[in-house]
């Protein structure tokens, strides 16, 4: 049962693709789910949190450098490319302020198999986005409000409000009951049945998310599917790209810089649609290029992996 659940999980780029689908074609299905995903979002959130311990926090001082040099790539090349592509192409408002907000997200927990199928860092790839979550509480709003105040005012105020209920809360809930389980009876039977489920659910709930957003805003993205389909393809494009150079240029071996090459190129796209759902309503866009990115990343990431995979690191020339 729980080989099965772990390749249903494993298959998250597949269900994305599938729900898209089924959302264009029967949108109906779909939008009901629209007042549920910031709730659904906390959801992912306590699932991250429940696979946590305060040993893991831990461990980041045991890989400082690497630790660093992640977060770094990723609060400095995504936020900036999606400014630089939205400038360079002129996207109107909504698609600009959608595709900054994605930008400036942090890793999504999907790297964590991603770099499993690429045979790179994977207790690396789990303190990265454990880390970039965190710190994206502070760091989001800050970029947001910084990057895409040239296009409208956007309440940088609001967003950390809302950072602190739908990411801090419920992580340090997670880990508040993670931690408590360790005084239960068998606590290793119930951590084991937690990390078999609770990426599982994610997925589910990251698919919903993303269906109900591409249910709502059909019409939109047929309206301006050119733009919106080259500037997310080449926001995940860059992010694959400068991750893995950035990270090769800091003198990391092979593993590492596809760990940093994929936590760069793989945002947590429900996240970006929840914050642009709530705080740019106005702006019938802004929640798109987030959908859109969900489908990006994990097509790009898993076509990256499968040929990262035929190469095992350490038959590769590293320093």
């Amino acid at each position: 049962m729980k080989q099965l659940l772990a390749t249903l999980s494993n298959a998250f780029p597949l269900w994305i693709v599938l729900g898209c689908l089924w959302a264009w074609f029967q949108p109906e299905a779909w939008t009901w789910f629209q007042p549920w995903i910031e709730p659904g979002l906390g959801v992912i959130m306590l699932g991250m949190g429940l696979t946590l311990r305060v040993a893991d926090f831990a461990a980041v001082a045991k890989e400082p450098k690497n630790v660093v040099l992640g977060v770094m790539a990723q609060f400095l090349i995504m936020p900036l490319a999606a400014w630089a592509i939205a400038r360079i192409f002129q996207l109107e408002t909504g698609l600009a302020i959608g595709l900054i907000l994605v930008g400036c997200c942090p890793g999504g927990t999907a790297s964590n198999v991603i770099c499993y199928m690429a045979r790179a860092n994977v207790p690396l790839s789990v303190l990265l986005t454990m880390c970039s979550t965190v710190v994206a509480i502070f760091a989001t709003p800050v970029l947001t409000r910084c990057l895409a105040g040239a296009w409208l005012p956007v309440d940088g105020w609001a967003l950390f409000r809302s950072m602190l209920v739908v990411v801090l809360l419920p992580l340090v809930c997670g880990v508040t009951a993670n931690s408590l389980l360790g005084k239960m009876k068998r606590p290793e039977r119930i951590r084991s049945w937690i990390d078999t489920i609770g990426p599982l659910l994610s997925v589910a709930v990251i698919v919903l998310i993303v269906a109900c957003i591409v249910a709502m805003k059909k019409t939109e993205i047929a309206r301006s599917a050119l733009p919106l389909f080259v500037s997310v393809f080449l926001l995940h494009f860059s992010g694959f790209l400068l991750g893995y150079f950035f990270a090769k240029l800091a003198g990391c071996k092979e593993s590492l810089r596809r760990t940093v090459s994929i936590e760069v190129g793989m945002q947590n796209s429900g996240l970006g649609a929840a914050l642009a759902t709530k705080h740019f309503p106005h702006l019938a866009l802004a929640p798109v290029p987030a959908a859109i990115s969900a489908v990006y990343h994990c097509l790009i990431g898993s076509l990256l992996a499968a040929w990262w995979r035929r190469r095992v690191p350490g038959e590769t020339h590293e320093n």
